[in-house]
């Protein structure tokens, strides 16, 4: 019994020596194999201009909707949008889709890389513009302007749209409402060109 207790101690003590001296060990060589910190270093993932941020504020996913004076719902969605800091009335726009639904049902849904709102009364859409009507048009144009008080979408260059007749092909391309009735216009103007296509018989 005498003999496994003095075995017992003599373990304890050598542990005491031994313990202590593996820590230290351990430690060394987290200083020998850690790599050097070059404080001019960037962190990887900081990617962000802190200091343009700061300079040009931006608003991530923003998303407006309103209701034109006669009677026309508006809805514009983007991927971020930048305010003027001269006139908060016009800002820049970045990949944004504006949707149009009018008083008698009819809807039309534009999409662009960029665009900008002026004066807090129009919408403009800049790039490569396509447009999807309800009523079966695709329109492509480089660029689009809408009123936000009023129903009045403008193309102002030269449309291709394909749709029920088939191709056609304008310098311009107006959409409204008719005044008496308020139903609404899609209207083809400037230089009209039609491909018919016979085989569609919608």
């Amino acid at each position: 019994m005498a003999q496994s207790i003095a075995s017992y101690s003599r373990v304890v003590a050598w542990l005491k020596i031994l313990l202590p001296v593996s820590a230290l060990a351990l430690l060394s060589t987290l200083f020998l194999f850690s790599r050097a910190i070059d404080p001019d270093q960037s962190i990887p993932f900081a990617t962000v201009d802190v200091k343009q941020l700061a300079r040009e504020p931006r608003i991530t996913a923003p998303e407006f909707s309103g209701m034109t004076a006669d009677g026309a719902a508006i809805t514009i969605s983007a991927s971020s949008a930048k305010t003027d800091p001269t006139n908060l009335d016009d800002g820049t726009i970045d990949r944004l889709t504006a949707e149009f639904q009018t008083p008698d049902g009819a809807e039309i849904t534009a999409r662009a890389n960029q665009g900008a709102i002026e004066d807090a009364k129009i919408v403009r859409l800049e790039g490569d513009v396509q447009i999807d009507t309800s009523s079966g048009y695709r329109i492509s144009t480089r660029e689009l302007v809408s009123d936000l008080d009023k129903t009045l979408i403008t193309s102002e260059g030269a449309v291709v749209a394909t749709g029920p007749v088939g191709e056609i092909q304008a310098g311009k391309m107006v959409v409204n409402l008719e005044n008496e009735t308020g139903t609404s216009m899609l209207i083809f103007k400037n230089g009209i060109k039609v491909l018919y296509d016979p085989t569609n018989r919608e």
